[in-house]
């Protein structure tokens, strides 16, 4: 396991500091990176009548036409000539003109920040990679001259959407990065920005931490057979579990986890041991087995360990939450990563993964310096009787988050993105309202759903909402199950359905959706002093908000998965990796809320992409 690790860390270049851990504040770069992304524009404030229209069509499936015909009255006062919409819409154009984006730091705030729940489960997404098969010590050595060189001087690869170049700046926030916990809100930080980058990793394997350079002190990397050998010390020399659990305090509500940290930091010894994994370029976890699962549980049981370890019992001290990323390797070859979500979204990382993969795919053999290197740092932690009681809460409070975890990580093998295409319809269009199908056969009723879209084709763009139910979706669920309906009209329907939520992605690429533009005018009026508008605690808009389905598609060339939990008590989590000719599903939801059940959406999700396919091949000529 070691062998294989240090192979994949210096395959990847990962241990390259002058690589992806570089500055936050695009003002203060330099070079090819700063001209790609003054090129990029701004993102736009759209029109206020615009968003309200949108607005009312994206809630007429989902509130009762009572409530609807209220909201509407609602937002005609609203968008009235001098009135207060148009006074917040003027700020908000102000705002716009005068930073790189109106948007983000707002954002960062609200969805990150301020947010109190803990980390685990309902902000951190973890991601299932393909089993790895142990053989033998380390494997073929390679230099890792080839790893992330390019990314010098900030020149990773500029990616484009539609021909157009996306902002790359997220890409430069998820190395030597960490969450910073506060008793009210928290920040975060990037050591990349010190004059000199942190040259060190974290590794923690049985509850203990280690700080482990991957630089000689030459400055060259450490190679492969270096690495493991540092490692296997690691390993040697932590093999007694019977230490308390430092970083499972990460994992409890920021709020307490916030008063915690300060008195963590306290003592001096324990300050230079968070700041030192804090500084980290990321950790890796050498995690123990969980309980052995059937294969066809293996992805569920891996999903789990990727998203909180498996309880105090078992990995989930064996972690530091706030940390931006950190890799999980476990005994049994389960292998994968979490990764804290204020910095950056699921593209980055993914890429990441990618390129590590890539890599480790070939050799290159490199001698190895006949240097002794000196034994990794431990790091030390003073545990007073008060910090003892935090940890004993903290184990509390994720064992119940575990216990109320429902998951079901499945591969979809009937069918990938092949077969859309060969429809000329949306992969990801496709998934989705076979997703508005499946939830509708349940419930008899079609909810709010929330899509990420990325807004990267801006500068320094973040996300906003797909809302996949629509006017449109709603019809087609309501009618293919209904025996009255013809299939070339069910067929018409679905291409109808596909076609809305194509365009509502385009739209919200492109800056025209309507969830971040409501929630800047909302943010606007609060800036402002002034009363809130009605619109805000309407009925209408708290239901809107309340996203049963909190969906994403995370493509990636590696047949992996990523997942998360739901958003709302009542709601499922769901992502997917369309792959070519299968589609790998992570599903969650709550244990405590009798209402949902995990393993039914996932199975309900399957027929209805079956039955879909069905659908389509038994009516060659209805499409339109």
């Amino acid at each position: 396991m070691l062998g294989i690790l240090a192979r994949t860390m210096v395959k990847a270049g990962m241990v390259k500091p002058s690589g992806l851990v570089k500055p936050v504040s695009v003002t203060r770069i330099t070079g090819r990176y700063l001209a790609h992304q003054e090129g990029l524009p701004k993102l736009p404030v759209p029109p206020l009548k615009q968003t309200c229209d949108r607005y009312l069509a994206a809630l007429d499936p989902i509130v009762d036409p009572e409530e609807l015909n209220h909201t509407r009255h609602l937002l005609e006062e609203f968008q009235k000539p001098g009135g207060v919409g148009e006074r917040l819409q003027k700020g908000l154009e102000q705002r716009a003109k005068k930073m790189e984006n109106w948007l983000s730091d707002w954002w960062l705030q609200t969805a990150y920040l301020d947010y109190r729940m803990p980390v685990v489960i309902h902000s951190s997404p973890g991601v299932v990679l393909p089993r790895m098969v142990f053989n033998d010590r380390q494997g073929q050595m390679r230099s890792d001259q080839c790893g992330f060189r390019y990314h010098r001087n900030e020149t990773l690869p500029v990616e484009y959407l539609g021909g157009k170049p996306l902002c790359m700046n997220q890409y430069y926030q998820v190395l030597s990065s960490c969450r910073i916990p506060g008793t009210k809100r928290d920040t975060v930080v990037n050591y990349a920005l010190d004059k000199r980058p942190p040259t060190h990793i974290t590794v923690v394997h049985n509850f203990q931490f280690f700080v482990l350079d991957v630089y000689n002190s030459d400055s060259t990397p450490l190679t492969v057979d270096q690495i493991y050998l540092q490692l296997e010390k690691i390993w040697n020399s932590s093999l007694q579990s019977n230490k308390e659990p430092i970083g499972i305090l990460t994992s409890n509500h920021r709020n307490s986890w916030g008063k915690a940290y300060n008195n963590l930091i306290k003592d001096k010894t324990n300050k230079e041991s968070v700041r030192a994994i804090q500084k980290s370029i990321f950790t890796v976890c050498l995690d123990a087995a969980l309980p052995r699962a059937s294969d066809d549980m293996y992805r569920t049981r891996a999903g789990v360990q990727m998203l909180h370890g498996g309880g105090s019992r078992w990995n989930s001290g064996n972690r530091w939450f706030d940390k931006t990323l950190q890799f999980i390797i476990g005994e049994d070859g389960t292998c994968g990563l979490i990764y804290e979500h204020a910095p950056a979204e699921g593209p980055p990382i993914v890429s990441l993964i990618d390129h590590v993969v890539e890599y480790t795919k070939k050799s290159e053999m490199v001698r190895t310096p006949m240097v002794p290197l000196r034994m990794p740092q431990k790091l030390r932690f003073n545990i007073t009787p008060e910090i003892k009681k935090d940890i004993e809460e903290a184990k509390q409070n994720m064992n119940i988050m575990v216990h109320d975890l429902d998951i079901k990580v499945n591969v979809f093998s009937h069918f990938g993105k092949d077969f859309p295409k060969s429809q000329k319809m949306s992969p990801d269009a496709f998934i989705q309202v076979a997703l508005q199908l499946a939830y509708y056969r349940i419930y008899k009723r079609c909810c709010p759903t929330y899509e990420s879209a990325s807004l990267r084709m801006f500068r320094l763009g973040r996300t906003d909402t797909i809302r996949s139910t629509s006017v449109d979706s709603a019809r087609f669920v309501k009618a293919m199950d209904d025996p009255a309906k013809h299939n070339t009209e069910k067929v018409a329907l679905l291409d109808k359905a596909i076609k809305a939520h194509r365009a509502y992605t385009d739209m919200a690429i492109r800056g025209q959706a309507i969830d971040r533009h409501l929630l800047g005018l909302k943010l606007q009026a609060i800036e402002d002093l002034a009363a809130l508008p009605e619109i805000f605690m309407d009925t209408s808009y708290a239901v809107a908000l309340h996203f049963n389905l909190s969906t994403s598609q995370v493509p990636a060339k590696t047949d992996c998965v990523m997942c998360f939990g739901p958003v709302v008590p009542d709601g499922y989590g769901v992502c997917y990796n369309p792959m070519d000719t299968h589609i790998n599903f992570a599903v969650s939801a709550f244990n405590s809320c009798q209402d949902t059940n995990a393993a039914r959406l996932a199975q309900g999700l399957e027929d209805s992409l079956v039955d879909m396919k069905n659908l389509l091949e038994q009516t060659p000529k209805a499409r339109l």
